[in-house]
């Protein structure tokens, strides 16, 4: 299957990275590709929600879970694989939580993708995945998997991803596969 490119958004100490076009019944498959996002405020959480009306509000109802690998670059620290309780979501309208803890600093970041799947059905309650790699503010590598469900049978258009607190960086790419 080809992907196609639908449209890139660069941040610069933007608030957000929304996409409110772009997103419908063209493709049964939506990759959104993430390069060096980086926060303004130092160990933050990216995180995301969707829209029904083109990204005039956001708080669909999710349920998520998510688990990751760290190694920190010490080699001694740490070295762990974690289920993360903390940023599951059990039917709640909070952002899902694609990362914790990135680094502010110029050499932190973090880059993954994430896939939506069929966002236009009106049968079927919608299904996302993603894989994450960061560089934690405390030289930390993780490796995360996020993986979920919007419990709604509505057409989904827009989905914004932003920090949980200050601004960002970085590149965001969205690909329609078909």
């Amino acid at each position: 299957m080809a992907m196609t490119l639908i449209t890139t958004n660069t941040s610069s100490d933007a608030a957000s990275s929304d996409f409110t076009t772009g997103i419908d019944s063209t493709y049964k498959l939506y990759i959104f590709k993430f390069y060096d996002v980086n926060p303004a405020t130092d160990s933050s959480i990216l995180g995301m929600q969707f829209s029904t009306d083109g990204g005039s509000t956001y708080g669909m109802t999710v349920t998520s879970t998510s688990f990751y690998a760290t190694h920190s670059e010490d080699d001694i620290s740490v070295a762990s694989l974690t289920y993360q309780t903390l940023a599951d979501l059990a039917q709640s309208t909070s952002d899902v939580q694609l990362h914790r803890s990135i680094g502010g600093g110029g050499d932190e970041s973090v880059a993954g993708e994430l896939h939506l799947f069929n966002p236009s059905n009106t049968t079927y309650v919608k299904h996302f995945y993603g894989r994450f790699n960061e560089y934690q503010s405390n030289d930390i590598s993780t490796d995360r998997f996020i993986g979920g469900y919007v419990n709604s049978t509505s057409d989904i258009d827009a989905i914004i991803f932003r920090m949980g607190s200050g601004n960002m960086d970085g590149v965001i790419s969205m690909y329609g596969v078909g």
